[in-house]
């Protein structure tokens, strides 16, 4: 399969976490993370399959997630925060 360059992706509903993580300027590992801790949504048939982050909302919680931590949030706090959304 090949990658779908960031023009592609920024027609897409769905992305996966690697174009997710390249939409945001940010890196894997940053999506990664946030998504283990269950701070961003996304789809999953199956267990095995890949997951799918819902581009406009996925990026508007990640937007969220790095403007709290610049204003020195902890994590504890940001997860406190969305949970209240």
């Amino acid at each position: 399969m090949q990658k779908r360059n960031l023009d592609k992706i920024k027609t897409l509903d769905l992305l996966k976490m690697s174009e997710l993580a390249e939409y945001n300027g940010v890196r894997y590992s940053t999506i990664k993370y946030y998504s283990e801790l269950g701070l961003l949504p996304y789809q999953q048939k199956e267990k095995r399959l890949a997951k799918y982050y819902p581009r406009i909302e996925a990026s508007k919680r990640l937007k969220e997630i790095i403007t709290m931590r610049e204003k020195g949030k902890t994590l504890t706090d940001i997860i406190n925060s969305l949970i209240q959304k």
